[in-house]
């Protein structure tokens, strides 16, 4: 792929899709270009992965045909403001903060610019990761296709209206972690039961990919949690345990607040 492609913010998500695009052989590290406030950081990325480094956010603008903006939310309006007077409309941004939406990126960049708003995971570092994507429309469909080809090597792309965002913020963006959580529980519920650390790990690990590959094979969570639930048997009880301490109301709550802050910092964000 003939494209520049610049990092502002060298952090965990950029690193994230420095890796794909580079692995991937999608891109040649001399087409990559990062800036970051940390000198150790950016000493990092160049020695993995051979990218252009630089502590001047400007030199990854002027090196890029599309730019990700890899920076927290909180951070976001000062780094849009120092580059806005040296972007062209030719550019793409494409801005992977939680909670800003494109009409404040383009109230300080201009809204003559190319803007690209996603919302990836943590999971587009080993290539499984999902990407809620949408723009401002001024793309032309071959550059809406060659940003969702990048977008497409470590993660399945999704098109969603704006609106939607904070609820797949708080699905896909927090919902590793939550699974994480799960994951610890059934590695410790497994040790308390006796079995090696190692070994309850590994276990729960499996259990976790394995029913996943069984919904994305097709059959409803539903349907396949009967499948495995026999009468008066040990799925059953385990599942009246999770029910009576709510464990399903506790997911869809934990659900709600990560939405309701993705709410919150759009709000502390449009208030800058």
């Amino acid at each position: 792929m003939n494209l520049r492609v610049g990092f502002i913010g060298g952090g965990n998500m950029a690193e994230a899709f420095i890796s794909a695009f580079v692995d991937g052989e999608l891109l040649l590290p001399s087409q990559i270009s990062v800036s970051d406030v940390l000198k150790e950081r950016l000493d990092y990325l160049k020695e993995k992965y051979g990218v252009k480094t630089y502590l001047c956010n400007l030199q990854v603008v002027t090196e890029s045909d599309v730019i990700f903006l890899a920076v927290k939310p909180q951070v976001m309006t000062t780094v849009l403001k120092e580059v806005a007077g040296s972007l062209y409309p030719s550019q793409i941004v494409v801005s992977m903060a939680a909670g800003y939406p494109i009409r404040k990126i383009e109230e300080i960049i201009g809204d003559d610019k190319k803007v690209v708003r996603i919302m990836p995971n943590i999971l587009v570092k080993i290539r499984k990761g999902v990407v809620a994507y949408c723009d401002n429309k001024r793309l032309l469909d071959e550059e809406r296709k060659y940003v969702k080809e990048l977008l497409s090597t470590c993660s399945e792309v999704f098109d969603l209206d704006e609106k939607l965002f904070d609820a797949v913020t708080a699905l896909a963006g927090s919902g590793p972690a939550f699974v994480f959580l799960i994951l610890e529980a059934l590695s410790d519920g497994g040790v308390k039961l006796g079995l090696p650390r190692d070994v309850a790990l590994k276990l729960a690990t499996q259990v976790l990919i394995g029913s996943a590959e069984m919904v994305r094979a097709g059959e409803h969570p539903e349907v396949l949690k009967d499948k495995v639930t026999s009468p008066a048997g040990t799925t059953i009880a385990g599942l009246s345990a999770l029910e009576e301490n709510r464990t399903r109301f506790a997911l869809i709550k934990a659900l709600e607040e990560a939405c309701k802050r993705s709410v919150e910092i759009t709000k502390l964000v449009e208030g800058m």
